[in-house]
């Protein structure tokens, strides 16, 4: 015999399976016992007894006890009443439900722990009527409660129906026995099979109540098909559920097991490091903390190239590209220096004058401090070779704390330079602009674009063009390289470009920019620079110490005006650094043991004739020369005008490589002398039988600009005239038919040349 402890001391019901003859035995033990007028009232907790039915009940409370042992001295017949209130170990007749199930005792046993196991036959429904007595135990009248029942097809159909439902609930649930479903089917008593059902049913105290109380066998029936189509329809969703959860069990552990298998077949074809370096991988994308676009593609990519074979051609690809993200700085900042003072401590100590640059990286500095959030400036710096433009990038970098990165895009003329290439070619690799952001590790260095005025264009892109998204504030939040195909943002970037002429910058690009003038020095600036800077730089560079070498001011006056014509220092310093070799190996073969201090005589030893003269006087000796000023890349340069006359038809000839608009100021220039003849003393009949030659020497090198007409006027006056022009005199400037002299750019640089 199985069974299920239930009763008052808690737990659910549950149906006994006993033999046919033990069965047998207690009904005919109840058969012919007269239902008694009161009866002893058996308190339940949490259960519900029906009629016909055998329940194993547990008795520990001790008024129950007794109750039991005075039962078995008697009829063995006594009420059981589900309690109202089932945490109250002993109910009174107020905490009772009045509706109950009259039965008999029909076996009992007592166990070690004080307690009683009873089996009691349930016989009728009964109604409490009245409580007697509440000790030792509680006793009540009892009245009949007989089911009603009212044949016909829609009784047949409810008894069908709730078989039906609840041999499928049998098949679903594992708890109910099969022994169970057959019963079922071989109960013809539609009151008898709803008590069955009901008592084997997991439902609600409350539910089971509301069915025993219920005397009409039709509507007890559909209450009891009801219950069952919801309880049917909880455990199809429970079974659904449970099937997912086991799928995705299955799966996981089908994965891990092929896993596992693929692992032992690459081990034994030495394939084994595939797979570890595949799982690298997953660690650094983890470790790197990706954002959440960038982590989706990662996750994507890492997918795909674990599926793939070694030998497949893409798995390098993937590979690479894996290691692009995973390297790039998404997160990584470098945090700014906002003291001012150091800030304008580490300029000046780097860098002679350029109070404009140094006003404008300070002004950035006071902004960035009241604005953290604030972008990056965008400058560009625009003048001659040699007057600091890296190395004042350099500089800005240290001022602020930030990485410098230097990237030269002269002669660029792909746009793949710049964006990158896309991934469908072969060898593709990201543009510069993200590579040095690799090289950097910071989202926040201070990039120097060096030489921005010499990119080209052709067949493959124009990279101007794509430094447009690079060099706008407003688009390079969300800059996009075709490698990455990925949103990078570069709005916490520096960016500093370098070229020494804005003329061929784009207009577009140049709008972009904030463009900084560097002009060429005075003699007086190369000076100080040479001694604060040069000077030291190659004295350490060439093995020196201080103590065994110095320079003089008239030393270094010769090697600025002697040896070097130049905007900017780099070739004093190379003069320099001349002086300084030539000191060296004399120490080095034991011929200087002292320190040498290079005097201007020495310097002149040291680097031999003089390279540069001042040729203004000895050419311009003679009437029909004049000096013009000119404008270069490389810093201003003067250049001679040289006028001559012969006899012949007045024809104009010009040589010297000129350009259009010099021959046209040239023209300009004869025609204004003409018109002016009478009033500079000229008989204007002498042109007409006077060819005119305008040369302007070095004629392998193109000239070419409007700031040359005054000086061929001057030119041609000082011939007709015959007066030369004074050799401290030099001039620029456009001329006009009008005699006006239109005004020019460069004049630093002019004046310094």
């Amino acid at each position: 015999m199985t069974e299920l402890e239930l009763g008052d001391s808690g737990g659910g019901p549950s149906i006994e399976i006993v033999s046919d003859e033990e069965l047998e035995s207690a009904i005919r033990s109840t058969e012919g016992v007269p239902l008694p007028d009161s009866m002893p009232i058996l308190p339940l907790r949490d259960i519900v007894t029906y009629p016909g039915t055998l329940t194993p009940l547990a008795v520990g409370q001790e008024r129950s006890i007794r109750l039991i042992d005075e039962v078995l001295s008697g009829d063995r017949a006594l009420t059981m009443v589900t309690s109202r209130e089932p945490d109250v170990d002993e109910p009174g007749p107020g905490q009772l439900h009045l509706v109950g199930v009259a039965g008999v005792v029909a076996r009992m046993m007592k166990v070690p722990d004080q307690t009683v196991r009873i089996l009691v036959q349930g016989i009728q429904r009964v109604e409490i009527g009245e409580f007697l007595t509440t000790e030792p135990f509680l006793r009540a009248r009892v009245l009949e409660l007989p089911d009603v029942v009212r044949g016909g097809k829609e009784l047949e159909a409810l008894t069908r129906n709730v078989q039906t439902t609840f041999s499928r609930i049998i098949e679903e649930i594992p708890y109910l026995p099969e022994e169970l479903q057959l019963a079922v089917h071989n109960i013809e008593d539609p009151s008898a099979l709803s008590h069955l059902i009901a008592g084997a049913l997991r439902i609600s105290t409350a539910e089971k109540q509301e069915i025993l109380e219920q005397v009409d066998v039709g509507a007890r029936l559909r209450r009891l098909a009801e219950i069952l189509a919801r309880e049917l329809e909880v455990i199809q969703i429970g079974s659904k559920i449970q099937s997912q959860v086991q799928e995705g069990i299955d799966k996981g552990q089908r994965e891990y097991y092929l896993r596992e298998q693929m692992k032992a077949i690459q081990e034994e074809l030495g394939e084994g490091d595939e797979q570890a370096e595949v799982n690298e991988l997953r660690g650094r994308i983890e470790e790197a903390q990706l954002p959440e676009n960038a982590q989706k593609v990662a996750d994507r990519e890492l997918s795909r190239l674990e599926r793939l074979p070694p030998a497949a051609a893409e798995h390098g690809v993937i590979r690479t590209y894996l290691e692009w993200l995973i390297e790039l700085p998404w997160t990584q900042t470098s945090k700014d220096k906002l003291n001012i003072k150091h800030a304008r401590k580490v300029l000046d100590a780097d860098h002679y004058d350029l109070e404009l640059v140094k006003d404008r990286i300070l002004e950035y500095l006071a902004v960035r401090r009241l604005k953290p959030d604030s972008s990056g400036p965008i400058l560009c710096f625009v003048g001659p070779p040699g007057v600091g433009k890296t190395s004042l990038g350099r500089s800005i970098a240290g001022a602020l704390g930030r990485r410098f990165e230097r990237i030269s895009v002269g002669g660029v003329r792909d746009e793949a330079e710049i964006r990158g290439h896309r991934r469908t070619y072969v060898g593709a690799m990201p543009g510069t602009i993200i590579r040095a952001l690799r090289d950097a590790g910071t989202k926040n260095p201070v990039f120097m674009i060096d030489e921005i005025d010499k990119m080209g264009a052709d067949f493959r892109g124009d990279p101007a063009s794509a430094m447009l998204e690079v060099l706008d504030p407003s688009q390079n939040e969300s800059f996009r390289d075709h490698y990455l195909d990925l949103d990078f943002d570069l709005s916490d970037v520096m960016f500093i470009a370098t070229a020494n002429v804005l003329d061929p910058i784009p207009a577009p690009l140049r709008d972009r920019m904030e463009v900084i003038h560097l002009s060429g020095y005075t003699l007086d600036e190369k000076l100080h620079i040479a001694r604060r800077y040069l000077v030291p730089r190659q004295i350490s560079e060439n093995g020196l110490t201080p103590s065994q070498i110095a320079f003089a001011d008239p030393a270094l006056r010769a090697i600025a005006e002697e040896y070097t014509r130049e905007a900017g220092v780099r070739n004093l310093e190379r003069q320099i650094g001349t002086v300084c070799r030539k000191v060296a190996r004399d120490r080095a073969e034991g011929r200087a043991r002292k320190k040498v201090t290079v005097s201007g005589k020495r310097a002149r030893a040291f680097l031999g004739r003089r390279i540069y003269f001042s040729e203004a006087k000895r050419r311009t000796r003679r009437p029909g020369v004049a000096t013009g000023l000119a404008w270069t890349p490389v810093g201003g340069d003067i250049l001679f005008i040289e006028a001559s006359r012969t006899p012949g038809s007045g024809r104009l000839i010009l040589t010297g490589q000129l350009g259009d608009v010099m021959k046209e100021s040239a023209q300009a220039a004869l025609t204004l002398v003409k018109s002016r003849a009478q009033a500079i003393g000229v008989d204007p009949a002498a042109f007409e039988k006077t060819d005119v030659h305008v040369h302007v020497p070095a004629g392998a090198i193109p000239k070419d600009g409007p700031s040359a007409g005054v000086a061929m006027f001057v030119a041609l006056a000082s011939l007709f005239v015959d007066r030369p022009v004074r050799s401290d005199l030099a001039m620029t400037g456009e001329i006009s038919l009008r005699g006006l002299v239109l005004p020019v750019g460069g004049i630093k640089e002019k004046v310094l040349a």
